[in-house]
């Protein structure tokens, strides 16, 4: 199988805008487009759309407004990881041959049909999904003695960090007194321990090892992939202070790759609800179990951005198709030194980590510069 590099990326600011879906899309692969030498629309072979909008045939919509004519064309829809199944997919093209360039776009606007599920609805389970979000709260709440001051640290510090992040839809700082008195929306979630939903759009470039220095002399190599699907429902999960797909996920991707949590030197986690931030640490073994809140504490107070940089959904925004692809944006920025106010000194290897509905699914990639 052929290696498979990362040499171009685009992105849209995250924000709300009476701006079509598609206009937000081309935007970002115009913004690729101009950052990529010698890229031409007749070397593509491969255009696949990231969304929930449920758009007729997108991919081959986006490829005629583009001006490119692929082998390949479709969209993938999975909810929140959409963007990284997508990105999977445009791998498997390459790697094995399909296909030697492909471009990956995602794209959502803040009125997603990704956002409530008919599939819960029809079931009368919870259809928001906050409410998945309160009862992991409440799980490592009671086994672990987490306060919703250590939740608030989640939500501060990625806020903080989006303050460096031009792209991001948070453009102010909120201290622990502005999260501990945000809105109640349940007993345990407030306002800001949550993502927001809004406008936006990336995109990146794939392509096999024989294509990558025709477009950069920097390429960063995708080296680890790990996917896992445990149900439709979140309630599946046997131990909701845990995330099953996740913990799968990452342990194949750390195979894949040959590395561990102590090789990661930058990761953007998905970070829907201040719980999930704490959780993901501990399961993909970057803290011991239950220390997750005191793991970001020590984040925030040495101002260590090795945790979402770019301010994680929380502090960038929600796009649901778009945020696996932001992302991967991210990580490639501060592999390639790129990631100004925000770069993690001396990244070599980072870890993209997106999940789906109470981590029924998850997606985690390794890439390495």
């Amino acid at each position: 199988m052929k290696k498979v590099a990362i040499v171009a990326t685009g992105l849209t600011k995250f924000n709300k805008t009476e701006k079509s879906l598609d206009s937000i899309m081309l935007s970002s692969i115009k913004s690729l487009f101009e950052n990529t030498r010698n890229l031409d629309q007749k070397d593509i072979d491969v255009v696949l759309t990231s969304t929930n909008a449920n758009k007729n045939y997108l991919a081959n919509i986006i490829s005629e407004l583009s001006g490119i004519k692929p082998k390949i064309s479709h969209s993938v829809e999975s909810l929140c990881n959409s963007g990284t199944n997508s990105l999977v997919s445009a791998c498997a093209y390459v790697s094995s041959g399909l296909s030697e360039t492909a471009l990956v776009v995602g794209g959502e606007k803040t009125d997603s049909p990704g956002l409530v599920l008919n599939w819960d609805m029809s079931r009368g389970e919870f259809k928001h999904p906050i409410f998945w979000a309160s009862m992991f709260t409440s799980a490592h709440m009671r086994k672990y003695n987490t306060s919703l001051e250590d939740l608030a640290y989640v939500s501060i510090k990625n806020h903080n960090n989006a303050l460096d992040n031009p792209y991001a839809y948070f453009e102010k700082l909120f201290s622990l007194d502005d999260v501990m008195h945000s809105k109640n929306l349940t007993e345990n979630i407030r306002q800001l321990d949550c993502s927001m939903p809004c406008d936006g759009s990336a995109a990146v470039l794939i392509c096999s090892e024989e294509k990558a220095m025709k477009y950069t002399d920097a390429p960063i190599w995708i080296t680890g992939i790990g996917q896992k699907t445990i149900s439709a429902s979140f309630t599946k999960n046997n131990d909701l202070t845990s995330m099953e797909s996740t913990k799968t996920a990452v342990a194949d991707a750390y195979k894949m790759s040959h590395k561990t949590s102590k090789d990661v030197d930058v990761a953007e986690l998905h970070d829907a609800f201040s719980v999930c931030e704490i959780i993901e640490l501990e399961d993909m073994e970057f803290c011991q179990k239950g220390h997750g809140a005191k793991f970001v504490r020590e984040l925030y107070d040495t101002g260590n951005k090795k945790i979402n940089p770019r301010g994680g959904l929380i502090g960038a925004g929600h796009p649901l198709g778009a945020t696996g692809i932001a992302q991967v944006v991210e990580i490639y920025q501060q592999l390639s030194g790129k990631a100004q106010k925000r770069q993690v000194s001396s990244a070599k290897t980072g870890l993209v980590h997106n999940m789906s509905a109470g981590s029924t699914s998850s997606t985690v990639l390794v890439l390495e510069s």
